[in-house]
């Protein structure tokens, strides 16, 4: 599978970390200046450059990782050499699948996705859409490439990916304030910060797992503890 990371930033550089460390093996991307191209590169030790147009070439699933304002800009660049053979992976929030389709223009398979930034340590939670163009085939294969970094859910109702982008896309940020204001509260009864640091973040870490594998409502395992 020939992945291609249009845009590798905070999220673009997640994914890209997750997938080396789950073993997809033919992967490159672009950014947009030179000096982050060659940063990124040194970084990741993949292909990126800031040629778009020559990154679609030869990519099986073409990752849009751009910010939503970026989105025309971009696609319009592509959209010339971007075939029907290919699969475009959107991840620009507030952005549906009819308008990047239309921006294409091409019939091309479209598919809206969410992932968030634990995709880096295998631990990340994607959510995937299907525009009108994506077959079983094409949704197939983009879960199977976000499964390598963490669980994946389906949505069939694109309304719904505003608030899994609040949810699930954002989530994380709330765990570390969670997490910081544990670990400082470790601090200040005079736990090493590091120690501090392990235990609340491994306070978090099991409490999710437990939630998951359990399948208990959080109020129950709340008043377990």
């Amino acid at each position: 599978m020939r992945v291609g990371i249009i845009g590798i930033g905070t999220v673009g550089q997640a994914l890209a970390r997750g997938f080396l460390r789950a073993g997809v093996e033919d992967l490159a991307g672009t950014t947009a200046h030179p000096a982050s191209a060659e940063r990124a590169r040194r970084a990741l030790g993949i292909p990126v450059s800031t040629d778009n147009r020559a990154l679609v070439c030869d990519r099986d699933i073409l990752i849009l990782a751009v910010k939503p304002s970026a989105v025309a800009g971009v696609v319009g660049e592509i959209a010339p050499r971007v075939t029907p053979h290919q699969t475009l992976v959107t991840l620009a929030a507030a952005t549906p699948t009819a308008r990047v389709e239309g921006l294409l223009g091409s019939g091309v398979p479209v598919i809206r996705a969410m992932p968030n930034t634990p995709c880096a340590v295998g631990a990340g939670m994607t959510v995937l859409c299907p525009g009108r163009s994506a077959g079983p085939d094409q949704l197939s294969a983009v879960q199977a490439l976000f499964a390598t970094v963490g669980r994946v859910a389906l949505v069939e109702d694109e309304d719904l990916m505003s608030v899994v982008t609040a949810l699930s896309g954002s989530g994380p940020a709330y765990t570390f304030i969670i997490l910081e204001a544990l670990s400082e509260g470790g601090v200040k009864m005079g736990l090493p910060r590091a120690l501090a640091t392990e235990l609340a973040a491994q306070a978090l870490l099991g409490g999710a797992a437990l939630a998951l594998e359990s399948g208990q409502h959080p109020a129950l395992l709340k008043a377990d503890v």
